[in-house]
């Protein structure tokens, strides 16, 4: 047969034919033979090297016997025109001949690949030395191939498509590579149900994100395996889909559809052996659509509506409403299985079955306290997503940490390197300084410097003999530790298949014998560590803790979850006296937010509330706003923790719905809310909502669940939590009833009960009714105002230390300024401007005259009710930068 014909080959087929002529060139021939098509077969990426490896004829073995043959065959000086070779052509006519047989429509490369095993050039030969018949390949190309034909040019593409686009699940949990599933016993018994049917036996898992869909799957492969199954069920391959190496690379229009169908025909064709699990199932959906072609979806529904195809498929609640409830044909063919969210109980079991995965992975030991604490926190302070997936990424995460922290030098080694280091450095200065001085008395200090540094290195290099050596003795441990999981994870296994394979002498002897010492050993071994590590003396720690989980969640949320330490105690015992040094007066304002901080941290607050919600109310320029931003400041060494919205922005009854979002279809709907997502980004922070009585009436209606529940839905159904937060309102309702009895403490309950009456007939009733407590502010008071001079002068005094100028007044001066800006209508601000005008201006421009310049002291005094600025050089440059605000008392 001459190959001159294209049209009659598959395209692999072709180009094996076309690439033997390069081969025929390399070896220098002119005769084109079998062993140059038979090379150029080989060194494709195709059928041939898959059928060679599945009969067991290492591809490369032949190769190899075939290069050889070509290299005693007669070689010509330069390639002219080449001939087709006797061999050859008698080959094909037998590829021929099998294409005939299998009856197929082209010439593939299973049927060069037949028609090489008859060749009676070089094939047979090589065959028969290999143990390999005829029979054995073609029983093989049929096991490859299936039921399909080559009825197209590229048929390869067809050919053990679940191979190539599915994975076998069941394979994977014989192997013991799945991970084992704990509860979920009634979804995977509904599952099962559903694919007892006779028709319609298709279950869709739906459920949020990370609840553990995929996982039923791969408890339901491991059922079959185990034979824990109804007799309809046993001996079944459970093979996943992966629609994403199905749609990649499908260039030519049909191209999606015929490999669909072929993994299709290859499931119906196995009567009922194969169940499809489709995870992500509404990706089918519009799957490989172009202008005139059919989705995925639509090649599904007969089969699905027949019974001919077992289909289990998973996706989330959204993503069924949004694609497959609108293809009601589609919908129709599913029955729906609900998988929610499992308890924290349920939760601390799964994570208790999969301890042992992930202390082996991670060469780590999991304390059961660290998995208990990684389901409750993760339930009470990650909001946005589900259980298990968090507590499972949560106990992942904190033993990754842990075990980057055993792999790398431990601190104290580090630390002693960094010091030996240093002290090298300062001995080879001190040398050089000695033999370019000589032996002289100004010498001498620098000698018993030397001496002494000398010394100290000595003593630290025996120090960090001492701990490379514990260091290593500890590793060993360790890796002996880590050796023992594995081997004992690995008896685990064996068992598990000796059981199943009914081979119970081999599981006796495994269980009863190698495991028990495997497991002594293992016991031994910890516990001596154990005891190293409990004495304070080991370097490296080996076992995740709940204060490592607790670590973990912080970084993830900013919330702080970890025991509180030392130096945090005092803080919050002291709260008070620190916001008292930013807000001067307003005792019972800095009590009641301070208390609810403490209550928050020592775990007393109610969990499904915020932290607290106040109302401050008063009169304006009293420090509402400031004790909010000390607040934060507090709690987070950063201003930047406030999260400040201004009512006044909120008067409109259409600008409520930018607090949690546009609707759908508006514009900014994709945005989010200004309320919603500055508390998703920043949950553990202070809300202020500055001058709350501004706003629309309906924005109270949003405030009010938030104070209840401690959460808000958004426009997009996220659910936002203010569990977490601080929330601060701040009112200037009835601040006239304040004014009026300013310094009067006898009309204060009367005061009290105006300003009551005052919010009541603004605000709703249930909405004052969840707010945790309504505190007034009081005027500020003359003596009030000259401490705020004070904290004021030590703002300015930071703004001169930059220029090394430092500042000094006397208390008639301070006296002066607190006149000059009191007034108790207006609280502190007129403060600020007085001192811009009597202070900050006149400084500024002798500062430009250079009236003051660096390393002077600005003395302030009043003469003539006037300030007074005269220069004071008492102090080096680098002192006045460091000095503080020097008050003279000069009564």
């Amino acid at each position: 047969m001459q190959p001159t014909d294209p049209s009659k080959f598959t395209d692999k087929a072709w180009e094996a034919i076309v690439k033997s002529q390069d081969v025929t060139r390399r070896f220098k021939q002119q005769q084109l033979e079998v062993e140059h098509l038979a090379i150029a077969l080989l060194e494709q990426e195709g059928l041939a090297n898959t059928i060679l490896n599945k009969v067991g004829f290492e591809p490369a073995k032949l190769k190899q016997q075939l290069e050889s043959f070509a290299q005693r065959q007669p070689k010509v000086s330069e390639t002219a025109q080449l001939y087709l070779g006797r061999s050859l052509d008698l080959m094909l006519d037998k590829a021929e001949a099998a294409r005939t047989n299998f009856q197929d429509e082209y010439i593939s490369v299973e049927h060069m690949l037949l028609a090489l095993c008859e060749d009676d050039r070089i094939g047979r030969r090589l065959f028969k030395a290999a143990n390999i018949d005829q029979k054995q390949i073609e029983t093989t190309i049929k096991s490859v191939r299936g039921s399909q034909k080559v009825t197209d040019q590229n048929p390869e593409g067809k050919y053990d498509a679940l191979e190539k686009f599915g994975r076998d699940l069941t394979e994977q949990a014989k192997a013991g590579k799945l991970d084992p599933v704990i509860g979920r016993d009634d979804e995977i018994r509904r599952v099962v149900q559903v694919l007892s049917r006779r028709t319609k036996n298709n279950p869709v898992l739906i459920g949020e994100p990370g609840v553990g869909k995929t996982a039923i799957a791969e408890g339901l492969a491991q059922r079959i395996i185990n034979g824990d199954v109804p007799e309809s069920l046993k001996d079944r391959r459970l093979i996943t889909l992966d629609m994403g190496s199905l749609i990649a690379g499908a260039k030519y229009r049909g191209e999606f559809e015929d490999r669909l169908r072929a993994v299709l025909k290859e499931v119906t064709s196995s009567d009922g052996q194969i169940v499809l699990f489709i995870d992500e199932l509404h990706t089918v959906v519009g799957a490989g659509s172009a202008q005139g072609t059919m989705d995925a979806g639509n090649l599904l529904k007969p089969m699905l509506a027949r019974g001919e195809l077992r289909c289990i498929g998973a996706t989330t609640l959204d993503e069924y409403r949004k694609h497959i409830e609108k293809d009601a044909a589609l919908e129709r063919r599913f029955q729906q299985v609900y998988v929610g969210q499992p308890s924290v109980e349920d939760t601390i079991s799964i994570l208790r079955g999969l301890k042992e995965r992930y202390q082996v992975h991670h060469n780590v030991n999991i304390a059961d306290s660290a998995l208990v604490a990684a389901a409750v926190l993760s339930d009470r302070y990650i909001s946005d997503r589900f259980l298990p997936d968090k507590a499972i990424d949560l106990v992942d995460e904190a033993a990754a940490k842990l075990r980057m922290e055993t792999t790398s030098k431990p601190t104290e080694l580090e630390s002693i390197d960094r010091r030996v280091i240093q002290l090298e450095m300062e001995k080879l200065s001190l040398e050089g300084e000695g033999s370019r001085l000589g032996i002289s008395s100004s010498y001498r200090p620098s000698q018993e410097k030397l001496e002494r540094i000398n010394r100290e290195i000595n003593d630290l290099k025996e120090e960090q003999t001492r701990l490379n050596s514990q260091w290593d003795t500890e590793k060993q441990m360790l890796d002996q530790i880590n050796a023992l999981r594995s081997e004992e994870e690995q008896l685990h296994r064996q068992i598990e298949k000796a059981e199943r394979d009914y081979d119970l002498n081999t599981a006796a002897q495994l269980k009863y014998g190698r495991l028990e010492a495997v497991h002594r050993d293992l016991e031994a071994k910890e516990a001596s560590l154990l005891e190293m590590q409990t004495g304070g003396t080991a370097l490296l720690r080996q076992q995740v803790t709940e204060a490592d989980i607790a670590e973990i969640v912080a970084k993830w949320t900013g919330i702080p979850v970890t025991r509180l330490m030392e130096t945090e105690r005092q803080k919050l015992l002291q709260l008070e006296s620190f916001l008292h040094q930013r807000v001067i007066g307003q005792d019972e304002a800095v009590a009641a937010v301070a208390a609810a901080i403490r209550r928050a941290r020592a775990g007393m607050k109610d969990l499904g509330r915020p932290i607290g919600s106040f109302m401050f109310m008063g009169p304006t320029g009293v420090g509402k706003t400031e004790l909010a931003r000390a607040l934060a400041e507090s709690l987070f060494d950063t201003g930047d923790a406030l999260v400040r919205i201004d009512m006044s922005e909120y008067m409109e009854k259409h600008s409520v719905s930018r607090l949690v979002g546009a609707p759908p279809g508006y514009v900014g709907y994709e945005e989010g809310g200004q309320l919603t997502e500055a508390i998703r980004r920043h949950p553990y922070s202070v809300l202020l909502l500055d001058e709350v009585e501004k706003a629309h009436p309906d924005v109270f209606n949003i405030l009010l669940q938030v104070l209840d529940d401690g959460r808000i839905t958004d426009s997009q159904g996220r659910t936002v939590d203010f569990r977490n937060t601080i929330v601060v309102m701040t009112s200037n309702i009835g601040s006239e009833h304040i004014l009026d009895v300013s310094g009067d403490e006898s009309k204060y309950e009367e005061m009290q009960r105006r300003v009551t009456q005052a919010l009541r007939s603004h605000f709703r009733p249930e909405f004052l009714n969840r707010v945790d407590d309504i505190i007034l502010f009081h005027p500020l008071t003359l003596k009030e105002l000259r401490q705020i001079v004070g904290i004021q002068m030590q703002r300015i005094h930071r703004l001169l230390a930059d220029q090394k100028i430092s500042l000094e007044l006397t208390t008639a001066a301070q006296n002066f300024i607190a006149d000059a800006g009191f007034d108790p209508v207006y609280g502190a601000r007129p403060l600020k401007r007085a001192i811009q005008k009597q202070l900050e201006n006149p400084i500024a421009t002798k500062i430009l005259e250079n009236a003051f310049v660096e390393g002077d002291t600005i003395f302030i005094d009043v003469k003539d009710h006037k300030l007074t600025f005269s220069k004071k050089r008492s102090k080096a440059p680098s002192q006045a930068a460091a000095s503080a605000v020097a008050v003279v008392d000069q009564a």
